[in-house]
Protein backbone atom coordinates (compact mmCIF):
# COMPACT_ATOMS: atom_id res chain seq x y z
CA UNK A 1 0.00 0.00 0.00
CA UNK A 2 0.91 3.55 -0.36
CA UNK A 3 0.17 6.46 1.21
CA UNK A 4 0.12 10.20 -1.07
CA UNK A 5 0.10 12.91 0.97
CA UNK A 6 -0.16 16.27 -1.21
CA UNK A 7 0.77 19.53 0.02
CA UNK A 8 -0.63 21.88 -1.80
CA UNK A 9 -3.12 25.50 -1.74
CA UNK A 10 -5.64 23.69 -3.63
CA UNK A 11 -6.89 20.58 -1.90
CA UNK A 12 -10.52 20.62 -3.29
CA UNK A 13 -8.81 20.59 -7.05
CA UNK A 14 -6.54 17.29 -5.43
CA UNK A 15 -9.05 15.40 -4.04
CA UNK A 16 -11.41 15.57 -6.45
CA UNK A 17 -9.41 14.58 -9.25
CA UNK A 18 -8.15 11.84 -7.83
CA UNK A 19 -11.03 10.42 -5.83
CA UNK A 20 -13.09 8.98 -8.64
CA UNK A 21 -12.66 6.25 -11.18
CA UNK A 22 -10.13 3.71 -10.89
CA UNK A 23 -8.02 5.66 -7.69
CA UNK A 24 -11.40 6.84 -5.79
CA UNK A 25 -12.36 2.73 -5.87
CA UNK A 26 -8.52 1.86 -4.67
CA UNK A 27 -8.91 4.43 -2.18
CA UNK A 28 -12.50 2.75 -0.71
CA UNK A 29 -10.83 -1.11 -0.84
CA UNK A 30 -7.81 0.18 0.89
CA UNK A 31 -5.12 -0.30 -1.57
CA UNK A 32 -3.77 2.98 -1.65
CA UNK A 33 -4.71 6.20 0.31
CA UNK A 34 -4.31 10.06 -0.79
CA UNK A 35 -4.73 13.13 1.14
CA UNK A 36 -4.55 17.02 0.71
CA UNK A 37 -2.99 18.91 3.16
CA UNK A 38 -3.75 22.23 2.67
CA UNK A 39 -0.07 24.52 3.57
CA UNK A 40 -2.80 27.60 3.98
CA UNK A 41 -3.64 26.23 7.01
CA UNK A 42 -0.18 26.09 8.53
CA UNK A 43 0.63 29.93 7.94
CA UNK A 44 1.03 32.27 11.07
CA UNK A 45 0.25 35.55 8.97
CA UNK A 46 -3.20 36.92 10.43
CA UNK A 47 -4.04 37.38 7.02
CA UNK A 48 -3.62 33.70 5.52
CA UNK A 49 -0.85 34.68 3.26
CA UNK A 50 1.65 32.21 2.82
CA UNK A 51 3.46 34.53 0.11
CA UNK A 52 6.45 37.35 -0.01
CA UNK A 53 8.40 39.17 -2.14
CA UNK A 54 11.99 37.57 -3.38
CA UNK A 55 15.18 39.00 -1.66
CA UNK A 56 17.15 40.49 -4.49
CA UNK A 57 13.65 41.69 -6.45
CA UNK A 58 12.43 40.43 -9.46
CA UNK A 59 9.12 39.71 -10.58
CA UNK A 60 6.18 37.78 -8.87
CA UNK A 61 5.92 36.91 -5.04
CA UNK A 62 7.55 33.33 -3.32
CA UNK A 63 6.00 30.59 -1.09
CA UNK A 64 7.08 31.33 1.91
CA UNK A 65 9.46 28.33 4.09
CA UNK A 66 7.56 28.10 7.70
CA UNK A 67 4.11 27.07 5.88
CA UNK A 68 5.55 24.37 4.23
CA UNK A 69 7.48 23.36 6.55
CA UNK A 70 4.66 23.51 9.09
CA UNK A 71 2.51 21.84 6.88
CA UNK A 72 5.09 18.58 5.99
CA UNK A 73 5.74 18.67 9.53
CA UNK A 74 2.05 17.53 10.47
CA UNK A 75 2.52 14.91 8.11
CA UNK A 76 5.26 13.51 10.13
CA UNK A 77 4.03 13.71 13.28
CA UNK A 78 1.21 11.35 11.89
CA UNK A 79 3.30 9.13 10.02
CA UNK A 80 6.06 8.58 12.06
CA UNK A 81 9.51 10.90 12.71
CA UNK A 82 11.41 7.78 11.86
CA UNK A 83 9.36 6.38 9.15
CA UNK A 84 10.86 6.48 5.51
CA UNK A 85 9.34 8.34 3.34
CA UNK A 86 10.04 10.65 -0.17
CA UNK A 87 8.94 14.00 -0.45
CA UNK A 88 8.73 14.83 -3.82
CA UNK A 89 9.18 18.43 -4.95
CA UNK A 90 7.19 19.09 -8.26
CA UNK A 91 9.00 21.26 -10.34
CA UNK A 92 10.24 22.05 -14.28
CA UNK A 93 13.68 22.26 -12.69
CA UNK A 94 13.52 18.37 -11.72
CA UNK A 95 14.16 14.71 -13.51
CA UNK A 96 12.17 13.96 -15.67
CA UNK A 97 9.23 11.54 -14.31
CA UNK A 98 9.30 8.67 -17.22
CA UNK A 99 8.09 4.86 -16.39
CA UNK A 100 10.35 3.77 -14.35
CA UNK A 101 10.52 6.44 -12.06
CA UNK A 102 6.58 5.43 -11.46
CA UNK A 103 7.74 1.58 -11.13
CA UNK A 104 10.30 2.98 -7.91
CA UNK A 105 7.90 5.17 -6.84
CA UNK A 106 5.29 2.67 -6.02
CA UNK A 107 7.21 0.47 -4.14
CA UNK A 108 7.42 3.28 -1.21
CA UNK A 109 5.17 3.27 1.20
CA UNK A 110 4.67 7.17 2.51
CA UNK A 111 4.68 9.60 -0.80
CA UNK A 112 4.88 13.09 0.06
CA UNK A 113 4.07 15.37 -3.12
CA UNK A 114 5.11 19.28 -3.08
CA UNK A 115 3.17 22.04 -4.85
CA UNK A 116 4.36 24.78 -5.51
CA UNK A 117 3.10 28.32 -6.86
CA UNK A 118 3.85 31.83 -7.75
CA UNK A 119 7.85 32.02 -8.47
CA UNK A 120 8.18 28.59 -6.04
CA UNK A 121 9.26 28.00 -2.77
CA UNK A 122 11.75 29.45 -0.75
CA UNK A 123 15.10 27.49 -1.18
CA UNK A 124 15.60 26.81 2.31
CA UNK A 125 12.88 24.86 3.28
CA UNK A 126 13.28 22.81 -0.25
CA UNK A 127 17.18 22.15 0.75
CA UNK A 128 15.70 20.66 4.30
CA UNK A 129 12.83 18.49 3.53
CA UNK A 130 13.07 17.33 -0.07
CA UNK A 131 14.53 14.30 -1.26
CA UNK A 132 13.84 14.54 -4.88
CA UNK A 133 12.90 17.07 -7.40
CA UNK A 134 11.03 15.99 -10.49
CA UNK A 135 9.34 17.63 -13.92
CA UNK A 136 6.22 16.00 -15.75
CA UNK A 137 8.04 18.33 -18.68
CA UNK A 138 9.91 21.04 -20.38
CA UNK A 139 7.50 23.65 -19.69
CA UNK A 140 5.11 25.78 -16.64
CA UNK A 141 1.97 25.08 -15.48
CA UNK A 142 0.10 27.46 -13.06
CA UNK A 143 1.07 25.63 -10.18
CA UNK A 144 2.03 22.01 -9.24
CA UNK A 145 -1.18 20.46 -8.75
CA UNK A 146 -1.77 19.21 -12.23
CA UNK A 147 2.00 17.75 -12.36
CA UNK A 148 1.18 16.14 -9.06
CA UNK A 149 -2.00 14.62 -9.91
CA UNK A 150 -0.58 12.88 -12.83
CA UNK A 151 2.45 11.37 -11.10
CA UNK A 152 0.16 9.76 -8.40
CA UNK A 153 -1.99 8.28 -10.92
CA UNK A 154 0.61 7.18 -12.79
CA UNK A 155 2.18 5.55 -9.67
CA UNK A 156 -0.55 4.78 -8.21
CA UNK A 157 -2.49 1.99 -11.04
CA UNK A 158 0.98 0.15 -10.12
CA UNK A 159 0.80 -0.91 -6.71
CA UNK A 160 -0.94 -4.17 -6.59
CA UNK A 161 -4.51 -4.16 -6.49
CA UNK A 162 -5.23 -0.86 -8.23
CA UNK A 163 -5.61 -2.48 -11.55
CA UNK A 164 -8.07 -5.88 -10.95
CA UNK A 165 -6.09 -6.99 -14.05
CA UNK A 166 -2.47 -6.78 -13.45
CA UNK A 167 -1.66 -7.83 -16.73
CA UNK A 168 -2.47 -4.98 -18.28
CA UNK A 169 0.29 -2.55 -16.40
CA UNK A 170 2.70 -4.87 -17.58
CA UNK A 171 1.81 -5.06 -21.38
CA UNK A 172 1.00 -1.57 -21.83
CA UNK A 173 3.06 1.30 -23.42
CA UNK A 174 6.67 1.51 -21.62
CA UNK A 175 5.52 -1.81 -19.55
CA UNK A 176 8.69 -3.35 -21.11
CA UNK A 177 10.27 -0.79 -22.91
CA UNK A 178 7.83 -0.43 -26.63
CA UNK A 179 5.03 1.54 -27.48
CA UNK A 180 1.75 -0.37 -26.87
CA UNK A 181 0.56 -2.60 -29.88
CA UNK A 182 -3.22 -1.65 -31.85
CA UNK A 183 -6.21 -3.38 -30.30
CA UNK A 184 -9.78 -3.82 -31.17
CA UNK A 185 -13.02 -4.75 -29.85
CA UNK A 186 -16.19 -5.50 -31.64
CA UNK A 187 -17.76 -5.41 -34.03
CA UNK A 188 -15.12 -7.28 -36.13
CA UNK A 189 -16.15 -4.39 -39.26
CA UNK A 190 -16.51 -1.42 -38.64
CA UNK A 191 -16.44 1.08 -41.50
CA UNK A 192 -15.24 -1.28 -43.28
CA UNK A 193 -12.04 -1.63 -41.65
CA UNK A 194 -11.66 -5.36 -40.53
CA UNK A 195 -10.26 -6.73 -37.54
CA UNK A 196 -6.63 -8.28 -38.19
CA UNK A 197 -7.17 -11.93 -39.20
CA UNK A 198 -4.73 -13.70 -36.93
CA UNK A 199 -6.55 -11.86 -33.59
CA UNK A 200 -9.32 -14.44 -34.28
CA UNK A 201 -7.57 -17.00 -35.36
CA UNK A 202 -7.57 -18.84 -31.31
CA UNK A 203 -3.61 -19.18 -31.58
CA UNK A 204 -2.80 -16.88 -28.71
CA UNK A 205 1.38 -18.32 -29.74
CA UNK A 206 0.51 -16.39 -33.18
CA UNK A 207 -1.05 -13.68 -31.81
CA UNK A 208 1.48 -13.20 -28.57
CA UNK A 209 4.09 -12.88 -31.86
CA UNK A 210 1.75 -10.39 -34.20
CA UNK A 211 1.73 -8.28 -31.20
CA UNK A 212 5.28 -7.95 -30.40
CA UNK A 213 5.55 -7.52 -34.02
CA UNK A 214 3.26 -4.28 -33.58
CA UNK A 215 4.99 -2.99 -30.83
CA UNK A 216 8.67 -2.98 -32.50
CA UNK A 217 7.27 -1.80 -35.22
CA UNK A 218 5.09 1.11 -33.69
CA UNK A 219 7.79 2.17 -31.60
CA UNK A 220 10.56 2.21 -34.26
CA UNK A 221 7.96 4.61 -36.68
CA UNK A 222 7.34 7.35 -33.63
CA UNK A 223 9.62 6.35 -31.09
CA UNK A 224 12.91 5.74 -32.22
CA UNK A 225 14.58 6.73 -29.57
CA UNK A 226 12.87 4.12 -27.44
CA UNK A 227 13.05 1.74 -29.94
CA UNK A 228 16.84 1.87 -30.12
CA UNK A 229 17.25 1.70 -26.53
CA UNK A 230 15.05 -1.61 -26.51
CA UNK A 231 17.44 -3.05 -29.22
CA UNK A 232 20.72 -2.26 -27.51
CA UNK A 233 19.49 -4.64 -24.12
Amino acid sequence: MVNFHILTLFPDMVMQGLHTSILGRAVARGDISIEAVNIRDFTTNKHGRVDDYTYGGGAGMLMQAQPVYDAYQSVIDRIGQDKPRRVIYVTPQGQPFHQETAKALSKEEELIFLCGHYEGIDERVLEEIVTDEISLGDYVLTGGELAAMVMVDAIARLVPGVLHNGESAETESFGDGLLEYPQYSRPEIWHGKRVPGILLSGDHAKVDAWRQEQALARTKERRPDLYEKYMEK
